[in-house]
């Protein structure tokens, strides 16, 4: 029994591809991201994104901390895409949909 009961689990921990978290993504980035939170991988302070300072122009956007000034996230759009480099951030929560 024993022996079923771990080739279920590996069974359930296969991997699939990434089209299985589209669910799970359209919450998080349908929202209005400027009330989620992101702490700061600099100063370690969690803060909204909305209070982030934003600096503008042809190159991107730029958001950084008002703690410590280190840059928490970037975008920047070309014509094909919208880039998101967040690396700035040791994480980002969205409040779930109710």
């Amino acid at each position: 029994m024993k022996k079923r009961a771990t080739r279920k689990l590996k069974a359930d921990m296969q991997p699939v591809d990434g089209n299985a978290a589209a669910g799970i993504l359209s919450e998080l980035f349908i929202p209005d991201l400027t009330a989620a939170r992101a702490k700061c991988a600099g100063c370690g302070v969690t803060r909204t994104i909305g209070v982030l300072l934003v600096y503008a122009h042809g190159m991107g956007t730029v958001m950084r901390c008002p703690g410590c000034d280190r840059v928490v996230m970037r975008i920047a759009r070309t014509p094909t895409h919208v880039w998101l480099d967040a690396t700035g951030a040791t994480s980002i929560a969205v409040a779930a949909p109710r």
